[in-house]
């Protein structure tokens, strides 16, 4: 590992940012500190022209706020932060960082995409965003009950077989919700690929409380916390 020469000549070929193998300390890498050192492929070391690009986007002064407001948001997790020496103490859930959040931007009306699975989750997720105040646009992921064989799929294709299936539908919920007026979007248990696709089509930023993991109790950490005992066939997979 070698120190950040900010004049250091750049190869035409850049690397591929390679941040999950980085085997520099978490604090004395260059994306923490001006001094850190520049791990495999590093991204802060070989993409400035990159970076300068995303950071001039932050000119957009509705964007830079929004930032912000993330950013304070980040920080108001974390409880006695004049402490010193600090030691992180988070204090805040997933669900009042999102209701905080959206009061900072001054956000009104919430939309809640959800899936069918999730239908008990979703009133409580519902009944807890109205108490604070917000009002809440909810729409499930079968809504508007649009056969699956529009999508070219046979009956074989189908979990219930032998009877009509709705298929997941994720454009209109976005949709819905942008016509709604829904001000701030939030997933609750969305497919994967259908989640893509509501990411896709939604006009009004998005955030997801929770993603869907049969398996689980949609907590898929637990599979990868796992991945070196119980579920090492994770590490396995079959042949191609």
């Amino acid at each position: 590992m070698k120190p950040r020469d900010k004049h250091a000549p750049k190869d035409a070929e850049t690397p591929a940012p390679a941040c999950a193998s980085c085997h520099v300390a978490q604090a004395k890498r260059a994306c923490r500190s001006p001094e850190g050192l520049a791990g495999k492929d590093c991204p802060t070391e070989h993409q400035a022209a990159v970076l300068a690009a995303a950071n001039a986007e932050y000119a957009d002064p509705a964007l830079a706020e929004f930032a912000r407001q993330a950013s304070l948001q980040e920080a108001a997790c974390y409880a006695n932060r004049h402490e010193r020496p600090y030691v992180m103490q988070p204090c805040k859930t997933r669900i009042q960082e999102i209701c905080e959040f959206a009061r900072r931007l001054g956000y009104r009306r919430l939309g809640l995409a959800f899936c069918a699975g999730l239908v008990r989750e979703a009133a409580a997720v519902e009944e807890i965003f109205e108490q604070h105040g917000f009002e809440v646009v909810s729409v499930l992921c079968k809504a508007g009950a649009t056969p699956k064989e529009d999508l070219g799929l046979g009956d074989e294709d189908k979990i219930y077989q032998g009877s009509f299936e709705a298929m997941c539908n994720p454009v209109f919920q976005a949709k819905l919700l942008d016509a709604q007026g829904s001000q701030f979007n939030v997933l609750l248990g969305l497919c994967v690929g259908h989640d893509s696709m509501f990411f896709k089509y939604s006009q009004a930023p998005t955030t997801v409380l929770a993603v869907k993991d049969r398996v689980t109790g949609h907590n898929p950490l637990a599979a990868v916390y796992l991945s070196d005992v119980y579920y090492q066939k994770l590490k396995k997979p079959p042949p191609a």
